[in-house]
C-alpha cells in the first residue's frame, strides 16, 4: 500500500478560541436593568434570577490555550448595582505558540456599585498568558474586585516548571490613575514562587481591592479577618488593598471569602457556593 505524504500547506492550523462579551446596565430610577447584551464566540453570559443583579460569564471552549483571545466589557450607568462573576474557575493550559490574551474593561458611573468577583484562574505547566484589567470609575462609584491565581493543582501533584505570565490591573477614577499593579513571571515558575520576596512557597495568591465611600473605615475589619492567614491589608491612594498567599486553592478561597464578607453585604455569588 502506498501512502502519499500530506502537502505542507494542506495541514490545518491549530484551532483558536475567540470570545467577546459586552454588557451594559442602567438604573431606571427604581431598579438596575440590562441595557446592552452582546456575546460572540466562546464567551457567553447568564443573568440568574434572584435578589440583586448578577452577571455570570461562561467560557464554553473548556479552557484557555495559546493564541486564544477573549475580550470582556462591562459598563454601569450612574446608580446601577451589579455583581459580575464566572461560572467556574478558568483554566489556562500549556501553549505551543503564542500566549493567550485576555482583556477586560470595566466602567461605572457616579453612585454605581460594581463588584467584580471572578472565580480563580488555574495555571498549568507550560502556560503563557497576557492579561489586562482596566477599571474606570466616576466619583462616588463603589468598586470591589478580586483576582486569584492558582499555580498548579497541589492535590494532583502539579508543578509549574515552565510558564509565562504578564498580568496588569489598572484602576482609575475620573481619568486619574489611582492604582496600578503589574506582575511578570517566566521560566521556572515554581522556583520563582519559592523565593521569600515573591510568594515564600505559596502556590495560590489573590488580590482583593476596593474603592468607594466608607471603604477606608473597613480596613481594620479586613485586617482582623486576615489575622490567621499569610496576608496583609493597607489603604493607599484611596484604594483598600489586601494581598493573600495560601498553599492551595481551597485555603485561598477560604481567606478570600472572609475578606469579601467584610467588604460586601450579603452572601457570595451562588456559583461560588457550589
Amino acid at each position: 500500500m502506498n501512502f502519499v505524504p500530506a502537502r505542507q500547506d494542506a495541514i490545518a492550523a491549530p484551532q483558536r478560541a475567540r470570545g467577546r462579551l459586552d454588557l451594559g446596565f442602567t438604573h431606571d430610577g427604581t431598579d438596575t436593568r440590562l441595557d446592552r447584551f452582546y456575546q460572540e464566540g466562546c464567551l457567553k453570559a447568564r443573568l440568574p434570577r434572584g435578589p440583586g443583579v448578577e452577571a455570570v460569564a461562561l467560557n464554553i471552549s473548556g479552557g484557555i490555550a495559546g493564541g486564544d483571545a477573549l475580550d470582556i466589557a462591562l459598563a454601569l450607568t450612574p446608580r446601577a448595582v451589579v455583581t459580575f462573576t464566572t461560572q467556574a474557575a478558568e483554566r489556562v493550559y500549556r501553549v505551543l505558540e503564542a500566549p493567550a490574551r485576555i482583556r477586560t474593561r470595566l466602567t461605572a458611573g457616579a453612585g454605581a456599585r460594581l463588584h467584580y468577583l471572578p472565580q480563580e484562574t488555574i495555571l498549568f505547566d507550560g502556560f503563557s498568558l497576557d492579561r489586562a484589567l482596566d477599571i474606570d470609575l466616576c466619583a462616588g462609584a463603589e468598586f470591589l474586585g478580586v483576582e486569584s491565581l492558582i499555580f498548579g493543582r497541589l492535590a494532583m501533584g502539579e508543578i509549574l516548571r515552565e510558564g509565562y505570565l504578564r498580568d496588569r490591573i489598572s484602576l482609575s477614577r475620573d481619568g486619574a490613575l489611582l492604582w496600578q499593579d503589574s506582575t511578570r513571571l517566566e521560566g521556572d515558575i515554581a522556583a520563582g514562587l519559592d523565593r521569600p520576596g515573591v510568594a515564600a512557597g505559596a502556590r495560590a495568591v489573590a488580590s482583593v481591592f476596593a474603592v468607594g465611600p466608607g471603604m477606608a473605615e473597613r480596613l481594620g475589619a479586613v485586617r482582623a479577618a486576615l489575622t490567621s492567614a499569610h496576608a496583609s491589608a493597607s489603604w493607599t491612594g484611596d484604594v483598600l488593598l489586601a494581598r493573600i498567599l495560601a498553599p492551595d486553592a481551597a485555603a485561598l478561597r477560604h481567606v478570600v471569602a472572609r475578606a469579601l464578607a467584610v467588604l460586601r453585604p450579603g452572601p457570595l455569588p451562588r456559583v461560588w457556593q457550589g
